[in-house]
């Protein structure tokens, strides 16, 4: 008789799509928590935290004297700044009074133990990017003001105890600012500013001005322009001014010591990221002579010692793949948000005497996901459309095959494919573990994530090739790496879906209605009518399409044909679109349209509208609830049964 133990190793024999995972949508759900922001403050580490079970509230947390997590947050209050919609840092020591921002009412809030919030500023004011002067008696923000009709107005103020509550305007003769940041002294201070229709990746200006009690005055621009960007300000104690700028084409670090810009370091590589959010900490000076920083290379990252004189960069030995939000605790341990390829993101120290580093703080519960089960990314360059100039051209992707030890396919039967498109579209995917990508491949499809030009992490030049041709490069390379995969065997041609969000889900709109390669799409809030977003958008993005597509009103035949809801005559495949009822960057009425057009048309389509989320969801009951609806969606599309319960959601035109 066979032996009853290599019997138990055989594996089951199921289609691609039907495998039984251990990753429950619910589970996956829950582990969507990640940290926010992080901050130092009398050598204590203070940092947020997502809570996707309390309908995504956003708690500040720190250590107590005993070293364990104590949460500053009374239970209801959330701390998340609306500047810009997308936010970032919304919290700041101003000496000893802690302000946080509150969700709810977007006010600044004085958080004191045993006492409860007191409001500080009045509404129709949002703040972010808090940073104080040294002796905490001032304490400067970019802040947004909304009490009048149309677009809100963006200036530099200080709030002083002496002085009105909603703070005193220091600048507000741009479109936007971000970086506030008082020199160590307080005798200046420094900021960014840029102004429609660039975006802050696009171009931006480096201002130095000196600042007296309540006022700026002497402003000279440092650095930047319209087509250079700069970011990330940082005043070391000797009064010279630390800066990121893509002057040479990558995102180098530069200093400022009264005269010319000096560059620092020399990388074909990125250290600073896209401006979505404030605060982003790309890099930290250590105080002697050295600064940590984020360095990376084709979408992957390592953490490098930056000595400041030489200009040098040393990697450090570390078992991760991306970094963020990095600190400095004391002289000798710096701390970052680090990303691995088989674990999830997690808040750690490094000892900057010998490099080796500690979990601190990992804030999401993992679901059971053995190493086994873990697919990791493989980097694929692939052929894509060539240039303007006719010059041949690669694009980059990851490549994550299905894994599942204890399933295998017929014999015969290659996985179907889902290819995922990043938002931005100025973000770019990485291989750190991404429990949704999983959830995936654990049920057995491929999936293919795509950094197509207009990615960070690659140059300006790669993210410049999307300038004017979005909707053709980014839909141009997605295509060209379901073609490389499918010449080369690694998957099934016919059973080929596209999914993604914000701009990627725009992407996939395009490829339903522009190409016939795509059996399926998963649009999570995409754009379908570009006149529309233009129209209807929050400041921010307001003018992004004129860089993307081009400007308003000549370009508007460039728009009508670029925007799928003018060109389903092809689409011939299935969609499911998912929107938040709130959002205020991609509106509800992009999803019903495109949803309603589709219908009409007789295409198998279901739509999904949550509401209480905006762009992006936080809540764990509508996590899970999507992420059921895609495998359900997926099964009745590609024809396959899922394993385990899954919740129905109604798909119209679907033959039975």
């Amino acid at each position: 008789m066979p032996d009853q133990a290599a019997q138990a190793l055989q594996p089951v024999i199921a289609r691609h799509g039907a495998w039984a995972s251990p990753l429950s949508a619910a589970a996956l759900a829950t582990a969507s928590a990640s940290i926010g922001s992080a901050r130092v403050h009398g050598g204590r580490l203070y940092w947020t935290e997502s809570r996707p079970d309390e309908g995504g509230r956003i708690a500040l947390l720190t250590f107590d004297d005993g070293g364990r997590v104590t949460e500053i947050t009374p239970r209801g209050f959330s701390v998340r700044t609306r500047v810009h919609e997308y936010g970032g840092i919304a919290f700041v020591h101003a000496g000893e009074r802690l302000l946080a921002c509150r969700d709810d009412d977007q006010r600044l809030h004085w958080l004191a133990a045993g006492r409860p919030p007191q409001p500080l500023t009045p509404p129709g004011l949002r703040y972010a990017d808090g940073a104080a002067a040294a002796d905490g008696a001032r304490t400067f923000f970019v802040r947004e003001d909304h009490r009048a009709a149309g677009e809100p107005r963006n200036e530099i103020v200080v709030l002083d105890p002496a002085q009105p509550p909603e703070g005193t305007v220091l600048y507000g003769e741009a479109d936007f600012v971000a970086f506030p940041r008082p020199s160590a002294d307080a005798s200046r201070l420094a900021f960014v500013s840029w102004n429609h229709p660039l975006m802050p990746w696009d171009g931006t200006r480096l201002q130095v001005g000196e600042l007296t009690a309540d006022s700026l005055h002497g402003l000279r621009t440092i650095a930047g322009g319209d087509a250079e960007s700069v970011s990330e300000p940082c005043w070391d104690a000797d009064g010279t001014l630390y800066f990121l700028s893509d002057r040479d084409g990558w995102c180098n670090l530069y200093r400022w010591r009264g005269g010319a810009p000096e560059q620092v370091t020399r990388l074909d590589a990125e250290i600073g990221v896209p401006l979505w959010q404030f605060g982003p900490a790309s890099y930290v000076l250590l105080g002697d002579g050295r600064a940590l920083a984020r360095v990376c290379r084709n979408a992957i990252d390592t953490l490098a010692l930056i000595d400041l004189d030489r200009g040098t960069a040393t990697p450090l030995p570390l078992p991760y793949v991306g970094y963020r939000l990095l600190g400095r605790l004391d002289a000798r341990t710096a701390f970052a948000v680090a990303s691995a390829e088989d674990d999830l993101p997690a808040l750690i120290t490094i000892d900057l005497r010998d490099g080796s580093h500690a979990i601190v703080r990992r804030p999401a519960v993992a679901p059971p996901l053995p190493t086994a089960l873990v697919s990791r990314g493989e980097p694929i360059e692939f052929p894509t459309t060539a240039g303007p100039g006719g010059e041949r051209r690669t694009a980059h992707a990851f490549f994550f095959a299905p894994r599942n030890p204890g399933f295998a396919a017929p014999a015969g039967e290659l996985p179907p494919l889902i290819v995922t498109m990043h938002g931005g579209p100025t973000a770019h995917h990485a291989t750190d573990l991404h429990l949704a990508k999983q959830f995936f491949t654990t049920r057995g499809f491929a999936v293919v994530d795509v950094n197509y030009g207009g990615s960070s992490g690659f140059g300006r030049a790669y993210r410049e090739r999307l300038r004017g041709q979005w909707g053709v490069v980014d839909l141009a390379d997605a295509v060209a790496a379901v073609r490389y995969l499918a010449a080369a065997g690694r998957v099934d041609p016919k059973r080929i879906v596209i999914r993604g969000g914000s701009a990627g889900g725009y992407t996939v709109l395009c490829a339903l209605a522009f190409t016939d390669v795509f059996a399926a799409g998963i649009n999570y809030f995409g754009i379908a009518d570009l006149e529309m977003l233009a129209a209807d958008t929050h400041k921010f993005e307001s003018r992004y399409t004129d860089g993307l597509i081009a400007p308003l009103p000549q370009g508007r035949e460039t728009y009508r044909a670029r925007s799928p809801i003018h060109h389903l005559q092809r689409l011939d495949a299935a969609l499911i679109t998912f929107q938040g009822a709130e959002d205020k960057a991609v509106p509800p009425e992009q999803s019903r349209a495109i949803v309603e057009a589709v219908r009409a048309r007789g295409r198998p389509v279901a739509y999904l509208e949550f509401d209480g989320e905006q762009h992006g969801f936080r809540r764990a009951g509508n996590i899970t609830r999507a992420l059921q609806a895609e495998v359900y969606f997926l099964g009745r599309v590609l024809g396959f049964t899922p394993a385990g319960p899954v919740e129905p959601v109604a798909i119209d035109n679907l033959p039975a």
